[in-house]
């Protein structure tokens, strides 16, 4: 029998992951065709090509729980041309007109997410990685979705709202710590850090880590999402490393499975620490500190750092 706070915990990340996507939705609905056309910050993707990834990737995703040998097949695909396959399907989701590209990604995206709140809570499905539960791989999406939707933002001139649904972004980011050192050849420290980040709503803490570590990282929670992410140069966000452990952390974290990206540049227009206010953004309502879910890998999702 399923862990009843497995089972919470699973539905808790499946409704963040749908209200992601919504506004992520909003923000990109009703956009003329030439909005849809502006470079973003990842070089040579422009806002097409961010929804048409994350459309490729919901599909993948959706192959996994429903299709092993449709997934499978994808994979195959993959190992042709491992590295191209992610933009080669993000310009060719570009392609589409606009509201076709809108219509695909709405589609997968309700498809998943059914077939997420209908998979066993126990099984592993396969991924370009290591296989990963529903309550997981959820997680995967919702870091992909903000992380792309800040992308979007950026190219539109949109400050979000952050909300507390980056609680899920924030603890794939600490669990990917070793990953971090490990694809740049480096030996991981020894220990955990201990991670205290201030939520959205200015009076929670999350916090990761054992109480006394010596070595600590402090800040706002949107600041380190926007860092393990590569959506923002450390320069411009208001993080406090102690110790030089965790410093070299903050010049190498990264959320997402796969070569180690080149990151933003600094002094990008960013204010540290601001709020990012978009007019269709949804403010999560603030709740304690929730996990992912119990079966969360202890390491990077996969993804992408454009």
């Amino acid at each position: 029998m399923p862990d009843p706070s497995a089972v919470d915990d699973a539905v808790a990340v499946l409704t963040d992951l749908r209200e992601e996507g919504r506004e992520l939705d909003a923000l990109v609905e009703g956009l003329p065709a030439p909005d849809w056309a502006r470079p973003t910050p990842a070089p040579g993707w422009t806002v097409a090509h961010q929804i048409a990834h994350l459309h490729w990737t919901d599909r993948a995703s959706l192959l996994s729980l429903t299709d092993a040998t449709g997934f499978g097949v994808m994979v195959e695909e993959a190992l042709k041309a491992p590295d191209s396959f992610v933009d080669d399907g993000a310009r060719e989701g570009a392609a589409l007109p606009p509201a076709e590209l809108l219509a695909r990604w709405r589609g997968t995206r309700d498809a998943l997410a059914q077939a997420l709140a209908a998979a066993s809570p126990d099984t592993r499905f396969p991924w370009y990685g290591p296989p990963m539960k529903a309550a997981s791989m959820a997680s995967a999406r919702l870091m992909e979705t903000w992380a792309h939707g800040q992308d979007v933002a950026d190219a539109l001139g949109v400050r979000r709202t952050p909300t507390a649904r980056l609680r899920h972004v924030a603890r794939i980011g600490v669990r990917a710590r070793d990953y971090a050192y490990a694809v740049r050849g480096l030996p991981a420290p020894d220990g955990e850090f201990r991670v205290e980040l201030t939520a959205p709503d200015g009076v929670q803490v999350w916090a990761y880590g054992p109480p006394q570590a010596p070595q600590r990282i402090t800040g706002p929670a949107l600041d380190f999402c926007l860092l393990v992410t590569q959506r923002a140069h450390r320069a411009d966000l208001e993080l406090t490393a102690t110790g030089p452990d965790a410093d070299r952390w903050l010049d190498i974290a990264q959320a997402f499975a796969g070569p180690a990206g080149a990151g933003r540049e600094p002094g990008a227009g960013r204010e540290p620490g601001a709020a990012r206010e978009p007019g269709a953004a949804r403010e999560s309502e603030a709740g304690p500190d929730q996990e992912a879910g119990p079966d969360q890998e202890a390491g990077p999702v996969q993804g992408t750092g454009r």
